[in-house]
C-alpha cells in the first residue's frame, strides 16, 4: 500500500497548524493528496426547544444559523493557513468543512484516506476541543484505517528517519506494521522492539521479534530486532524510556489489544502512549 491520500483534522486548537505542518510534509513526501478537515459540531434546531430557548436570543432557526455562521467565520483563518501551506509546498490537497459531531465525523471521512493525522490531547490547553480524545480514539477504533498522532508539544519536522516498532506478536501490532509499511521502507533504521516477552503460540520465538523483522526483511525494510525486560514499570513506560534512548522520531503500535474501557481503569500500553507520547505515534486497530 502507498500513501496516496491523506486526512489531517483541524480546529482552533493551538496545535492544529502542527498537525498540517506533518501531514503537509508526509504527503509531499509520498506524492499524496491532502485533505484538511474542519469539523463544525452544530445540534440540530430541536436542541434549543424548551428550557434552552429563552435564553437564546431567537428562535431555534436563527440560534442555529448564527452558529452556523459563528464557525464558518472562526475557520477561515485556518483554512487560509492550510491552502498557504499546500501552496507553498507545492501539495495536491482540498479543503473541506463540514458540519457533524466531530469524533464521528472524523471516522467516516478517515475511511476514504491512507492515514489520518490527528492531535495528542492537551490537557492544558482550553482552546483544544473537549472531543480531543474521542477525536483520536474513534477513528482508530472504527474506521478501519491507521491514524498518526502528533503530540500536543515539539517540533516534529522530520518523522520516520528512525522508527521503534512496539512488536507484542499480537493482531494489533501486526496490522501497524502492515498499514505502516510505507513509512517503513522509507526509513533510514528500524528497531522493534518487545517489551517483556512472552513465550507460547501466542507469543514470540526464540528470539523475540526477529520473525517480523525477517518478514519486514523481504520488504526491504532494514530492521533490527530487540527485547527489554521491564518487571518494575509498565510495558507503556519501558517502551517510552527505550524510544527515548534511542532518539527515534516515530513510533509504530497496535492500538488497544484489550478493550478500551479495561485500559481506562486499569491502564495498558496504548493509554500511555495516547497520554505521555513525545515523538508521534503510528497506531493501528
Amino acid at each position: 500500500m502507498a500513501l496516496k491520500d491523506i486526512l489531517v483534522h483541524v480546529d482552533n486548537g493551538s496545535r492544529s497548524e502542527a498537525r498540517v505542518r506533518v501531514a503537509v510534509g508526509l504527503a509531499r513526501r509520498y506524492g499524496a493528496h491532502l485533505t484538511g478537515l474542519y469539523v463544525a459540531d452544530i445540534p440540530n434546531t430541536e436542541y434549543f426547544y424548551g428550557a434552552t430557548l429563552p435564553f437564546a436570543g431567537g428562535g431555534p432557526e436563527q440560534v442555529v444559523q448564527r452558529m452556523r455562521a459563528d464557525a464558518a467565520a472562526s475557520s477561515t483563518g485556518i483554512e487560509a493557513a492550510f491552502r498557504d501551506h499546500i501552496r507553498k509546498e507545492d501539495v495536491e490537497g482540498e479543503w473541506r468543512f463540514v458540519e457533524g459531531h466531530v469524533p464521528a465525523t472524523v471516522a467516516l471521512h478517515a475511511r476514504y484516506a491512507d492515514l489520518t493525522v490527528v492531535g495528542q490531547p492537551n490537557p492544558y490547553d482550553s482552546r483544544d476541543d473537549t472531543n480531543r480524545d474521542a477525536t483520536l480514539v474513534t477513528p482508530l477504533m472504527s474506521s478501519g484505517r491507521p491514524v498518526l498522532v502528533v503530540p500536543f508539544a515539539g517540533d516534529f519536522t522530520v518523522i520516520g528517519e528512525h522508527v521503534l516498532v512496539a512488536w507484542n506478536a499480537s493482531r494489533e501490532a501486526a496490522r501497524a506494521v502492515n498499514d505502516a509499511l510505507p513509512l517503513l521502507e522509507k526509513s533510514k533504521k528500524v528497531t522493534i522492539l518487545a517489551v517483556n516477552p512472552r513465550q507460547g503460540i501466542a507469543g514470540h520465538g526464540d528470539v523475540p521479534a526477529a520473525d517480523i523483522a525477517l518478514h519486514l526483511a523481504r520488504h526491504g525494510v532494514k530492521a533490527e530486532a530487540a527485547h527489554t525486560v521491564a518487571n518494575d514499570i509498565p510495558d507503556g513506560e519501558a517502551l517510552l524510556s527505550y524510544a527515548a534512548d534511542l532518539g527515534v522520531d516515530l513510533i509504530v503500535a497496535g492500538g488497544y489489544g484489550h478493550s478500551r474501557a479495561r485500559e481506562m481503569v486499569f491502564g495498558g500500553v496504548t493509554r500511555t502512549l495516547i497520554e505521555e507520547m513525545t515523538v508521534p505515534v503510528f497506531l493501528s486497530h
